[in-house]
């Protein structure tokens, strides 16, 4: 079992880099969270007395603070700042100038028309790495709309390629045209940070969880731009791979996951269907996926005579993918997660004892608490304005 406080060479990575993050509810925090786990100094503005809207968004709740909030806030200092009062625009606007990163995602313009836009402040710090999360983007006729993750999930495709294809367009469970934004927006900053190196100029990063959404459909959109044909929706079943979806044992479902004709080979030796290897209805997969209405229901009344953990064990042992549908209590007590030390312990001061999910690059690496509301932000703040203290120290 990986055990807690074990260096890890990422968790420092970023130590040069201050991240400004402007940012509220998950796409953004998110994205600085990461950071701060690799090393970065991110200080986190929040409105005061308020905060990120997420730090009311339960029950459930750890003390005083909400489970939203703690998944996504680790390792930052948070500063409370009143973006309406001239004061804290100015305060705010000190600040970025000494960052390498500011990360926000307000309405389109809403910072501009304060003066903290990104051509106001890259006037005076062009190596500023400006990133900007939307839900449409900066441009297009739609960018002023507000946009949350359904609505995204919904536009993007995603929600009509989701759910049962006799039942309406489902979301999924969670919001991951924003987990998608966040990660996206991860990676560019990092790579304008490497581009910086070469130029020594900033950049604005323009993030839409629309954009993103679709760039994570993939397969799904690459079929349609190919092929032509709207994709259907399949339930728990794959569009181009057979036997690839959930199916019932005599008490439990599972999944079945056979990518390649030679796992379906060793499926048809477990079943004692060896005529299924060559009979050129179910031989390859292709023939397969023509075939599915005539394969599947054969697949299932052979699956519900056994209990599902005696075909767990049976598939393991024939090397035939295939796995539990687990719910997040079993999830929590499955060895693997465990073993990987995925689940990290800790003592927040005001949660109490809380269990977090961990970084899946560092799992058992020291990272740092989620913020109280103003937690560390006027230390972060003489710091930064420090003299000698600047922008650009990587």
């Amino acid at each position: 079992m990986a055990s807690e406080h074990v260096p890890h060479p990422l968790a420092g990575a970023l130590r040069s880099l201050r991240v400004l993050d402007l940012s509220r509810v998950l796409a953004g925090p998110l994205c600085s969270m990461l950071l701060a786990d690799y090393g970065a100094d991110v200080l986190k503005i929040e409105r005061p007395g308020v905060g990120d809207d997420t730090r009311a968004w339960g029950p459930p709740f750890s003390g005083s603070e909400s489970a939203y909030f703690l998944c996504l806030n680790r390792g930052k200092r948070s500063l409370e700042l009143d973006l309406n009062s001239p004061v804290d625009r100015d305060r705010l606007r000190r600040l970025a100038l000494r960052a390498d990163v500011l990360i926000e995602n307000f309405s389109v313009g809403w910072l501009a028309e304060r003066g903290l836009g990104y051509a106001d402040l890259s006037a005076d710090h062009p190596g500023l790495v400006y990133c900007s999360i939307s839900g449409w983007g900066q441009d297009g006729p739609d960018a002023e709309l507000p946009g949350y993750d359904l609505l995204v999930q919904a536009r993007a495709g995603l929600m009509s390629i989701t759910g049962e294809a006799d039942g309406p367009p489902l979301k999924v469970g969670v919001a991951v045209s924003d987990l998608t934004a966040g990660l996206f927006a991860c990676t560019a900053i990092l790579a304008a940070i490497e581009a910086r190196r070469a130029t020594g100029l900033g950049q604005q990063i323009d993030v839409s969880l629309m954009d993103c959404q679709l760039a994570g459909l993939l397969n799904v959109a690459s079929n349609f731009l190919i092929g032509g044909s709207i994709p259907l929706r399949h339930g728990n079943a794959h569009p181009n791979i057979v036997p690839y979806q959930l199916f019932a044992a005599a008490d439990r479902e599972f999944m079945l996951a056979v990518g390649n004709d030679g796992q379906w080979r060793r499926l048809c030796d477990l079943l004692e269907r060896q005529a299924w290897k060559t009979d050129p209805r179910f031989s390859t997969n292709p023939a397969r996926v023509a075939r599915r209405a005539e394969l599947i229901p054969v697949l299932e009344a052979l699956f519900r005579t056994r209990p599902r953990d005696q075909w767990l064990e049976l598939f393991r042992r024939a090397d035939v993918p295939a796995g539990p549908v687990q719910n997040l209590a079993e999830v929590a007590a499955d060895l693997q997660i465990t073993a990987r030390g995925m689940l990290q312990h800790t003592v927040h001061p005001a949660a109490g004892p809380v269990t977090l999910v961990a970084n899946p690059l560092l799992r058992g690496a020291t990272t740092g608490l989620p913020p109280l509301l103003g937690e560390g932000g006027e230390d972060a703040e003489r710091e930064w304005l420090a003299p000698g203290s600047a922008p650009g120290r990587d």
